[in-house]
């Protein structure tokens, strides 16, 4: 039969934050004790904020961009993207400059207009015939 000798040599306790949150507590008690509780009082409520404050930023956010993204297609080309509501923008597509109303892109060209690139061309002498 082995026996482990070492057994009492193998049992560490980490005791290393107890220290520290002891002299926490031993602080809060003495405000308190002092009349100073409601600086104790607000570290706690700081701390909560603390707490909160990330998670109501997040769905603020989301709120925020179910409200204001907008997603539709392209009135010219038909190829759907997503916009801000109110704003103005171009579709990545084909390049047309869109405003965003009422959930969906509208043109801001008046319709019938025909965008067209003119080229320069050279002109040329024909000598009679």
């Amino acid at each position: 039969m082995i026996v482990n000798r070492d057994f009492t040599k193998r049992i560490l306790v980490n005791d290393s934050g107890l220290g520290c949150l002891l002299t926490l507590v031993l602080g809060a008690i003495l405000l308190t004790s002092v009349g100073l509780g409601w600086i104790v009082n607000g570290f706690l409520i700081l701390l909560v904020i603390l707490a909160i404050l990330p998670i109501l930023a997040f769905w603020g956010a989301r709120w925020w961009l179910k409200r204001n993204i907008v997603e539709d297609a392209c009135p010219v080309c038909q190829y759907s993207f997503m916009g801000f509501n109110q704003a103005e923008c171009r579709c990545p597509n084909c390049g047309e400059p869109l405003k965003v109303e009422g959930n969906h892109f509208h043109r801001i060209i008046p319709p019938g207009t025909i965008d067209v690139e003119a080229i320069e061309v050279q002109s040329q002498i024909l000598e009679g015939e």
